[in-house]
């Protein structure tokens, strides 16, 4: 597969995101940016603002996306809004790689646990590397695996924590090499 036959999605977020929008525009991959009004990213580059439908689209209870996470989603406009951006991330990228901390329950830290529940929902070929393990883990078969990933797919999320650290970086930038060359 050739690098300029890709685009990536992601939320143009501090982090891992704007790594990997830095990362892909280096090897010449399209890069999709999903936002909404009045949201404050951290790389710009040709941002898709959602409208208030196609957010709707994306629609979830804050109950139900809760429970599939194990913890408490309050029920506010913002952190709504961010996830139904989620939702239009994974459902146009067929692969999902996401920079993050795996907890003992096989959830993901943070809002970025959105994407990878929602990965899993739609059968998602998922990978996550976690910053604290060091390593990239693939869920096969209801579990993670330890796995070196590569980009296989012509569309494909990235996304992650806004804490990355230096080998969250690496990691992001040995994706890309070992997919598309050097």
């Amino acid at each position: 597969m050739k690098a300029d036959q890709c685009t990536l999605y992601h939320g143009g977020l501090k982090g891992a995101e704007s790594v990997f929008g830095e990362t892909a525009e280096q090897y010449g991959i399209t890069e999709m940016i999903f936002t909404f009004e009045g949201h404050r990213l951290h790389r710009d580059k040709n941002p898709v603002v959602l409208s208030d439908e196609e957010l709707l689209r994306g629609d979830i209870s804050m109950e139900i996306a809760s429970r599939m996470m194990n913890r408490t989603y309050y029920e506010t406009e913002k952190i709504r809004r961010v996830l139904q951006t989620i939702f239009h991330m994974v459902n146009q990228g067929h692969q999902v790689f996401v920079v993050g901390t795996i907890l003992e329950d096989n959830s993901v830290k943070g809002g970025t646990g959105w994407a990878v529940e929602l990965a899993k929902l739609f059968n998602r070929p998922l990978h996550v590397y976690d910053q604290n393990q060091d390593q990239w883990f693939t869920w096969q078969d209801g579990a993670w695996k330890e796995d070196t990933p590569k980009i296989s797919y012509n569309t494909f999320v990235g996304s992650g924590t806004r804490y990355l650290s230096e080998s969250g970086r690496l990691a992001i930038e040995q994706l890309f090499a070992d997919s598309f060359g050097k």
